[in-house]
Order: C-alpha cells, then sequence, then structure tokens
C-alpha cells in the first residue's frame, strides 16, 4: 500500500496565547474581602502565659518599648520563661518573674537593654522591667502591677498590659521570697 491516500501526518497545532485578563480595580468592600482575616493566633504582640494560676494574656506594647518587646519576644520564641516562677510578689504591689535561678538575680544570656522609660502610667495589670540602679539593666524579668504604682512612672520602661486573667494574676502566692511559689508552666505569642 503506498502513503497515497493518506492524510499527511498533522503538526500538533499551538493553542493561541491567552492574553492576560485586564486587572480592575477592587472596590474597597471587595479589598476588605479579600484581605486576609487576622486571628488572635496571628496576633504576634499577644502573649499568653500559661501559669499555675491560670492564662494570663498580655497586650505586649511596641509603641511604647519596641526593644524590649522584640527581647521578650525572642526569650519567649527560645522557651525562656517556661517554667520560671514569681519569686517575689508583694501585696498591692506586684507579682515578679524572669529569672531563671528564681532569686532574683539572673536574667537571659543576652546583653542587659537600654531604658525605654515612657509615659505610660503603672496602674493595674501594666507589665514593666525590673531592673537595678542602672536604668540600663533590664534584661529578662519583669513585674505585673496588682494596683496602682504610679511612683515608678517614667523610672521603669512599661512594654504592656494584661488584657485577660488578672484574676488569674491575683492569685499568685505572696512572698519575698516566695514559698513554693506559682510559675509560667509556657508562654506562647499570638
Amino acid at each position: 500500500m503506498t502513503d497515497e491516500g493518506k492524510a499527511p501526518k498533522a503538526a500538533k497545532a499551538k493553542k493561541p496565547a491567552k492574553k492576560p485578563a485586564k486587572k480592575t480595580a477592587a472596590t474597597p468592600a471587595e479589598a476588605v474581602a479579600a484581605a486576609p482575616v487576622e486571628t488572635p493566633s496571628q496576633d504576634l504582640n499577644r502573649l499568653t502565659l500559661e501559669t499555675t494560676q491560670g492564662p494570663v494574656v498580655i497586650k505586649m506594647r511596641p509603641d511604647l518599648a519596641p526593644n524590649h518587646v522584640a527581647h521578650i519576644s525572642k526569650l519567649v520564641s527560645e522557651g525562656f520563661y517556661d517554667g520560671i516562677v514569681f519569686h517575689r510578689v508583694i501585696e498591692g504591689f506586684m507579682a515578679q518573674t524572669g529569672c531563671p535561678h528564681g532569686t532574683g538575680t539572673g536574667g537571659s544570656k543576652y546583653p542587659n537593654l537600654k531604658q525605654e522609660f515612657n509615659r505610660e502610667p503603672h496602674v493595674r495589670g501594666v507589665c514593666s522591667m525590673a531592673r537595678s540602679s542602672n536604668p540600663d539593666s533590664a534584661n529578662s524579668q519583669f513585674f505585673i502591677c496588682f494596683d496602682d504604682a504610679t511612683f515608678l512612672d517614667r523610672q521603669y520602661t512599661v512594654w504592656g498590659q494584661v488584657v485577660s486573667g488578672m484574676e488569674n494574676v491575683d492569685k499568685i502566692k505572696r512572698g519575698e521570697p516566695v514559698r513554693d511559689p506559682d510559675k509560667i508552666v509556657s508562654a506562647k505569642l499570638g
């Protein structure tokens, strides 16, 4: 049989390239609908302390103390605060934590921070950095105010505010030092 009468093999036809669709400007409603929804777990300025008395949620304030918030966030991401006790807890004043020795004498492996004193008042639920007499000596220790302590204003760095679980802070065992102290079981961002 000859090749006559057979159609030649057709070359594969290329599909015409699609023209890109014209981009149209989204209406404000469409833009909002398309934006990713932020959930509390995505809020990296939210710190949750699971304590032996229950959860405590802190809104961190990088607008007040950006270097302190970044430092605390780094320590939290490394698990530094997990298992740390509240070593100094004074009725009507504050609950202090963040010492790896549980005595108020230690800090993290990182250098101390330069102070970021701000105008935020030390009121109930405020989180502020502990330090020695040197203003630039804050490291890992911080305290949560039980009550107003405005005599500390502009002398200690305020970096956050308890937004949930203050009733659990109120239950933390008191003492200097504390016998059988409460602790941070775990600390998480988001």
